[in-house]
């Protein structure tokens, strides 16, 4: 029972011991407007994360999400500039990420191109078409638009509303929907998934679309949050997706993940990027630490994993 308990729990368990070390480190890392800021800064993160997490469940993953975050953004801003509306800039910053996912759930599908190729291939293409579009070149003077990640609603941010809706969203997904336990079932076994009358091209589609709805809305919070429209922006941000993910205890074999798990994931990477701002850590040494939690996020999956199988 206690090994159970441990196994099920242990990432929170980790949460809260890291919170009292940074707690004692520097004792501003529990001021509200701290703890406020750290949730803000993680949002857009967390945010594609909770793709990731569905994707990885089914087995596959997503390499070109920042990608296709800066080109639904910037897409996203230029329409809001030409049309005025807020509502309009939305929409089109979802369809791009929804298009793009398409196009990597064909190749994934239809094609039979392993997910890390189609969303390699997919990450370098969206890129490209960012920087095409804008010409290398920044959009400013984005008005009103900065309201999506700089607004408050009742005095909360509007990215942790968004973070909040998209957790509760993907957590109902995952344990309370045909979709979510098809994805685990794909995940786990791919071949009995079939064989049990499961689409599986269709539920990956799906899993692709949803990324895709996130992506979209990640990029109109990235967006927004820096000022402008970068199609150079959020570099990098796939493998912080995929980090929440993965020390979330989301299994990069599959079948094995949870919403509650992934948003612990990416408050511990939140939690220590900020105490080590906040206690003036080298900034190079922060890279090593990052790339040191990854490595061991991934060393744990595979001990879980061969554990799982002795018992």
């Amino acid at each position: 029972m206690f090994a159970n308990i441990k196994s099920k729990y242990s990432i929170y368990f980790v949460l809260v011991a890291l919170f009292i070390f940074c707690w004692l480190a520097n004792k501003n890392f529990v001021s509200v407007a701290n703890l406020q800021n750290i949730s803000t800064q993680i949002s857009v993160g967390t945010i594609l994360a909770f793709g990731q997490t569905i994707l990885i469940i089914s087995g596959m993953l997503d390499l070109s999400s920042a990608s296709v975050l800066a080109l639904a953004g910037v897409l996203s801003i230029s329409s809001y500039t030409a049309t005025g509306s807020l509502t309009i800039s939305f929409i089109v910053a979802v369809l791009v990420g929804v298009g793009c996912n398409v196009l990597n759930g064909l190749m994934v599908t239809k094609y039979k191109t392993p997910p890390f190729i189609a969303t390699l291939a997919m990450m370098a293409m969206a890129r490209g078409a960012a920087l095409l579009y804008t010409n290398g070149q920044n959009i400013y003077q984005i008005g009103d638009y900065v309201k999506f990640g700089q607004g408050k609603i009742l005095g909360i941010p509007t990215p942790m509303i968004f973070l909040v809706g998209t957790l509760i969203v993907t957590w109902y997904l995952l344990r309370h929907t045909v979709f979510g336990r098809s994805i685990y079932a794909i995940g786990g076994n791919e071949e009995a998934a079939n064989a049990s009358g499961i689409n599986v091209n269709r539920i990956k589609m799906r899993a692709f679309i949803i990324n895709g709805i996130l992506v979209g809305i990640a990029g109109v919070l990235f967006m927004s949050r820096v000022n402008g429209g970068m199609p150079n922006g959020a570099i990098g941000y796939e493998f912080k997706a995929l980090t929440a993910a993965v020390i979330g205890g989301t299994s990069f074999s599959g079948g094995i993940g949870t919403a509650s798990g992934t948003l612990a994931g990416a408050f511990i990477v939140g939690f220590l990027d900020n105490i080590m701002v906040l206690v003036g850590v080298n900034s190079y040494l922060q890279q090593i630490v990052r790339g040191a939690i990854i490595a061991l996020a991934v060393i744990y999956d595979i001990w879980a994993k061969t554990m799982r199988k002795k018992r």
